[in-house]
C-alpha cells in the first residue's frame, strides 16, 4: 500500500485527530484494511474504514466488510452469559455442574461459574491432542472439557482460556436456554440491536468476509517468539492455531465462541454501546446496571499463567490497570483478539469503541494500531 490512503465513513469534526491517528497506521505501512468506530452515550461519533479486504490489495475494504476478530468474540459470548445472570437463570457462585451435570468429573464438582468467567478454572487448554477440525464438533469438545482435570487449583490464579472459554461459557447458555451460543447471540443481541456480528457465519455473508493476513512466522530469539514448552505454547499448539483456517468455510460456519466471531468495528461498538449506556440501547435492554457493575468487579489480578503478564480480570472482561491502562476512568473494561483487534467500554464516560483489522500482528500485547485511535479519542473528549 502507498503512504496515502482514503478514509471512508463518518467522523465528527471534534474527533478529527482520531481519523488522523487511524490514517497513520496506513501511512506507516502497518495496516492493509481496517475499521474504527466509537460511540458516546450510544451515538456514533466515529465510524471509519479504509484499505483493502485482501492481501493482494485488489478488494477495497467496504462499509459492510467483516472479518474474523478472534478473541474479541469473547466479549459477545460473555455478554450472553451475563444476560442469563441478569435474568436470574444463572448463579455466579453456583457449581457449574448444577447446570451441566457431566462437568462434575476430575474434581470439578464444586467449581463455581465465576471461575469460568475469570479464566481461573484451570481449563486453559486441551489435555488431549486434537486437530483443528475438532473445534468444529461442539459435543466432542464439551465432553472432553467435562472429563478434563484442571491444570492448576481452580480459583487460585488466572490462566487465559484462549479457546476453551467459548465452549465452557457457551455450554452454560445451551444447557439453560436450549439454544446454541451463536443462535442465542443472534436472536437476543445481534438482531435486536441490528448489529452485523456473527458467531457461526451463514453462507450468505461469505462474499463480504475479508482475508486475514497471517502474522510473520517467528523464530527463537525473536522477542515475541512463543516457547513451545510454555503454558501459552501448549495452549496455542493444541490444536495448532494459525490464520489459514479463517479462510475456510468450515471454520467460519462453526460456532467457536472464543475465537471465530465475524464483524467490524461498527458492529462490535454497537453491541458494546449497550454496556456503555448501562445495559440499554435504543429501548433494548440487555443487562441491568447492577449486573454490569458485578461483571467489572475484580476477580483475579496478577501474572497470568498463560499470557505471562499481569492482567486484572472481571467476569468475561479485562479491567483497566496500571499495566494495561486502557482508559483514564476506573470503570473501563476491554478485550482484544489475536491479530490485534480490540474493544473497550468506559462506563463512566458512556464510551464504547472498537478497532478491527485484517493484517495480523505477532506482537499481540504491544501492537498500538488500535491504541492510537483510542488515545486520540480520549484526548479529544
Amino acid at each position: 500500500m502507498t503512504n496515502t490512503v482514503e478514509i471512508h465513513g463518518h467522523c465528527d469534526q471534534r474527533f478529527s485527530s482520531v481519523k488522523e491517528a487511524f490514517a497513520e497506521n496506513f501511512k506507516s505501512g502497518e495496516e492493509v484494511g481496517a475499521s474504527f468506530a466509537a460511540t458516546i452515550d450510544g451515538e456514533f461519533v466515529v465510524d471509519i474504514w479504509a484499505g483493502y479486504a485482501d492481501a493482494a490489495e485488489t478488494r477495497p475494504w467496504e462499509r459492510d466488510t467483516i472479518v474474523n476478530v478472534y478473541s474479541t468474540t469473547k466479549v459477545m459470548t460473555a455478554l450472553c452469559v451475563l444476560m442469563l445472570v441478569d435474568r436470574g437463570q444463572l448463579e455466579l457462585d453456583a457449581p457449574v455442574a448444577l447446570y451441566w451435570p457431566e462437568f462434575a468429573q476430575a474434581g470439578k464438582e464444586n467449581l463455581p461459574v465465576r471461575y469460568l468467567l475469570s479464566h481461573s478454572a484451570g481449563l486453559a487448554g486441551f489435555s488431549e491432542s486434537i486437530p483443528i477440525e475438532a473445534l468444529y464438533d461442539w459435543d466432542r469438545i464439551i465432553n472432553m472439557l467435562a472429563a478434563q482435570e484442571p491444570w492448576w487449583e481452580p480459583g487460585t490464579q488466572s490462566g487465559y482460556h484462549a479457546v476453551t472459554s467459548g465452549y465452557l461459557w457457551g455450554e452454560l447458555v445451551r444447557r439453560i436456554t436450549g439454544k446454541t451460543l451463536g443462535t442465542f447471540f443472534r436472536e437476543e443481541v445481534a438482531l435486536p440491536l441490528k448489529a452485523d456480528f456473527h458467531i457461526g457465519l451463514a453462507e450468505e455473508h461469505e462474499s463480504r468476509v475479508g482475508e486475514m493476513i497471517p502474522p510473520p512466522k517467528l523464530e527463537p530469539g525473536d522477542p515475541n517468539y512463543i516457547d513451545p514448552d510454555s503454558m501459552l505454547g501448549k495452549v496455542m499448539a493444541n490444536p495448532e492455531m494459525t490464520a489459514e483456517p479463517s479462510r475456510d468455510r468450515a471454520w467460519r460456519a462453526a460456532e467457536i465462541p472464543a475465537a471465530n466471531g465475524h464483524g467490524n468495528a461498527r458492529s462490535v461498538t454497537r453491541v458494546m454501546a449497550a454496556l456503555a449506556c448501562g445495559g440499554e440501547l435504543d429501548g433494548i435492554r440487555l443487562l441491568t446496571l447492577p449486573t454490569i457493575e458485578k461483571a467489572i468487579e475484580e476477580q483475579c489480578y496478577g501474572p497470568d499463567l498463560v499470557l505471562a503478564v499481569p492482567i486484572r480480570y472481571g467476569l468475561g472482561f479485562g479491567l483497566t490497570s496500571k499495566e494495561m491502562p486502557v482508559g483514564p476512568n476506573p470503570r473501563t473494561f476491554f478485550w482484544g483478539g489475536w491479530g490485534r483487534s480490540l474493544t473497550a467500554v468506559d462506563l463512566d464516560a458512556k464510551v464504547s469503541l472498537a478497532y478491527v483489522m485484517n493484517k495480523m500482528s505477532a506482537d499481540t500485547l504491544g501492537d498500538i494500531r488500535g491504541a492510537r485511535s483510542l488515545m486520540a479519542l480520549y484526548a479529544a473528549l
